[in-house]
């Protein structure tokens, strides 16, 4: 799957406070692909709070973003984030982490 503005990715990295779980970040910008530019390979992305809101915004590098949380072989990934949900998905979370 492509990765496009507003998909919703977890963190694999087992470094979090067990009360905040993973952290999530939301793809708000399309990938760099052209090549010698600045921010080719990156994309923009968001962190996204438990409550929904959006901070951080940053660049990382499009090899950090996977969909599914194993390899190839079948081990866990350990590092970057996988694929939560695409665009159609993210507007009934956003219904439900909101009163």
């Amino acid at each position: 799957m492509p990765i496009e503005p507003g998909q919703l990715y977890r963190s694999l990295s087992n470094r979090h406070h067990p009360v905040d779980g993973p952290t999530r970040i939301r793809v708000v910008g399309e990938p760099g692909v052209v090549p010698g530019v600045w921010g080719f390979g990156k994309v923009d992305i968001v962190t996204v709070t438990p409550s929904g809101r959006e901070i951080r915004r940053r660049a990382i590098s499009v090899a950090q973003l996977h969909e599914s949380a194993t390899t190839a072989d079948g081990t866990p990934r350990r590092n970057g984030y996988v694929l939560i949900s695409g665009n159609d998905a993210l507007t009934a979370e956003a219904q439900e982490v909101r009163p």
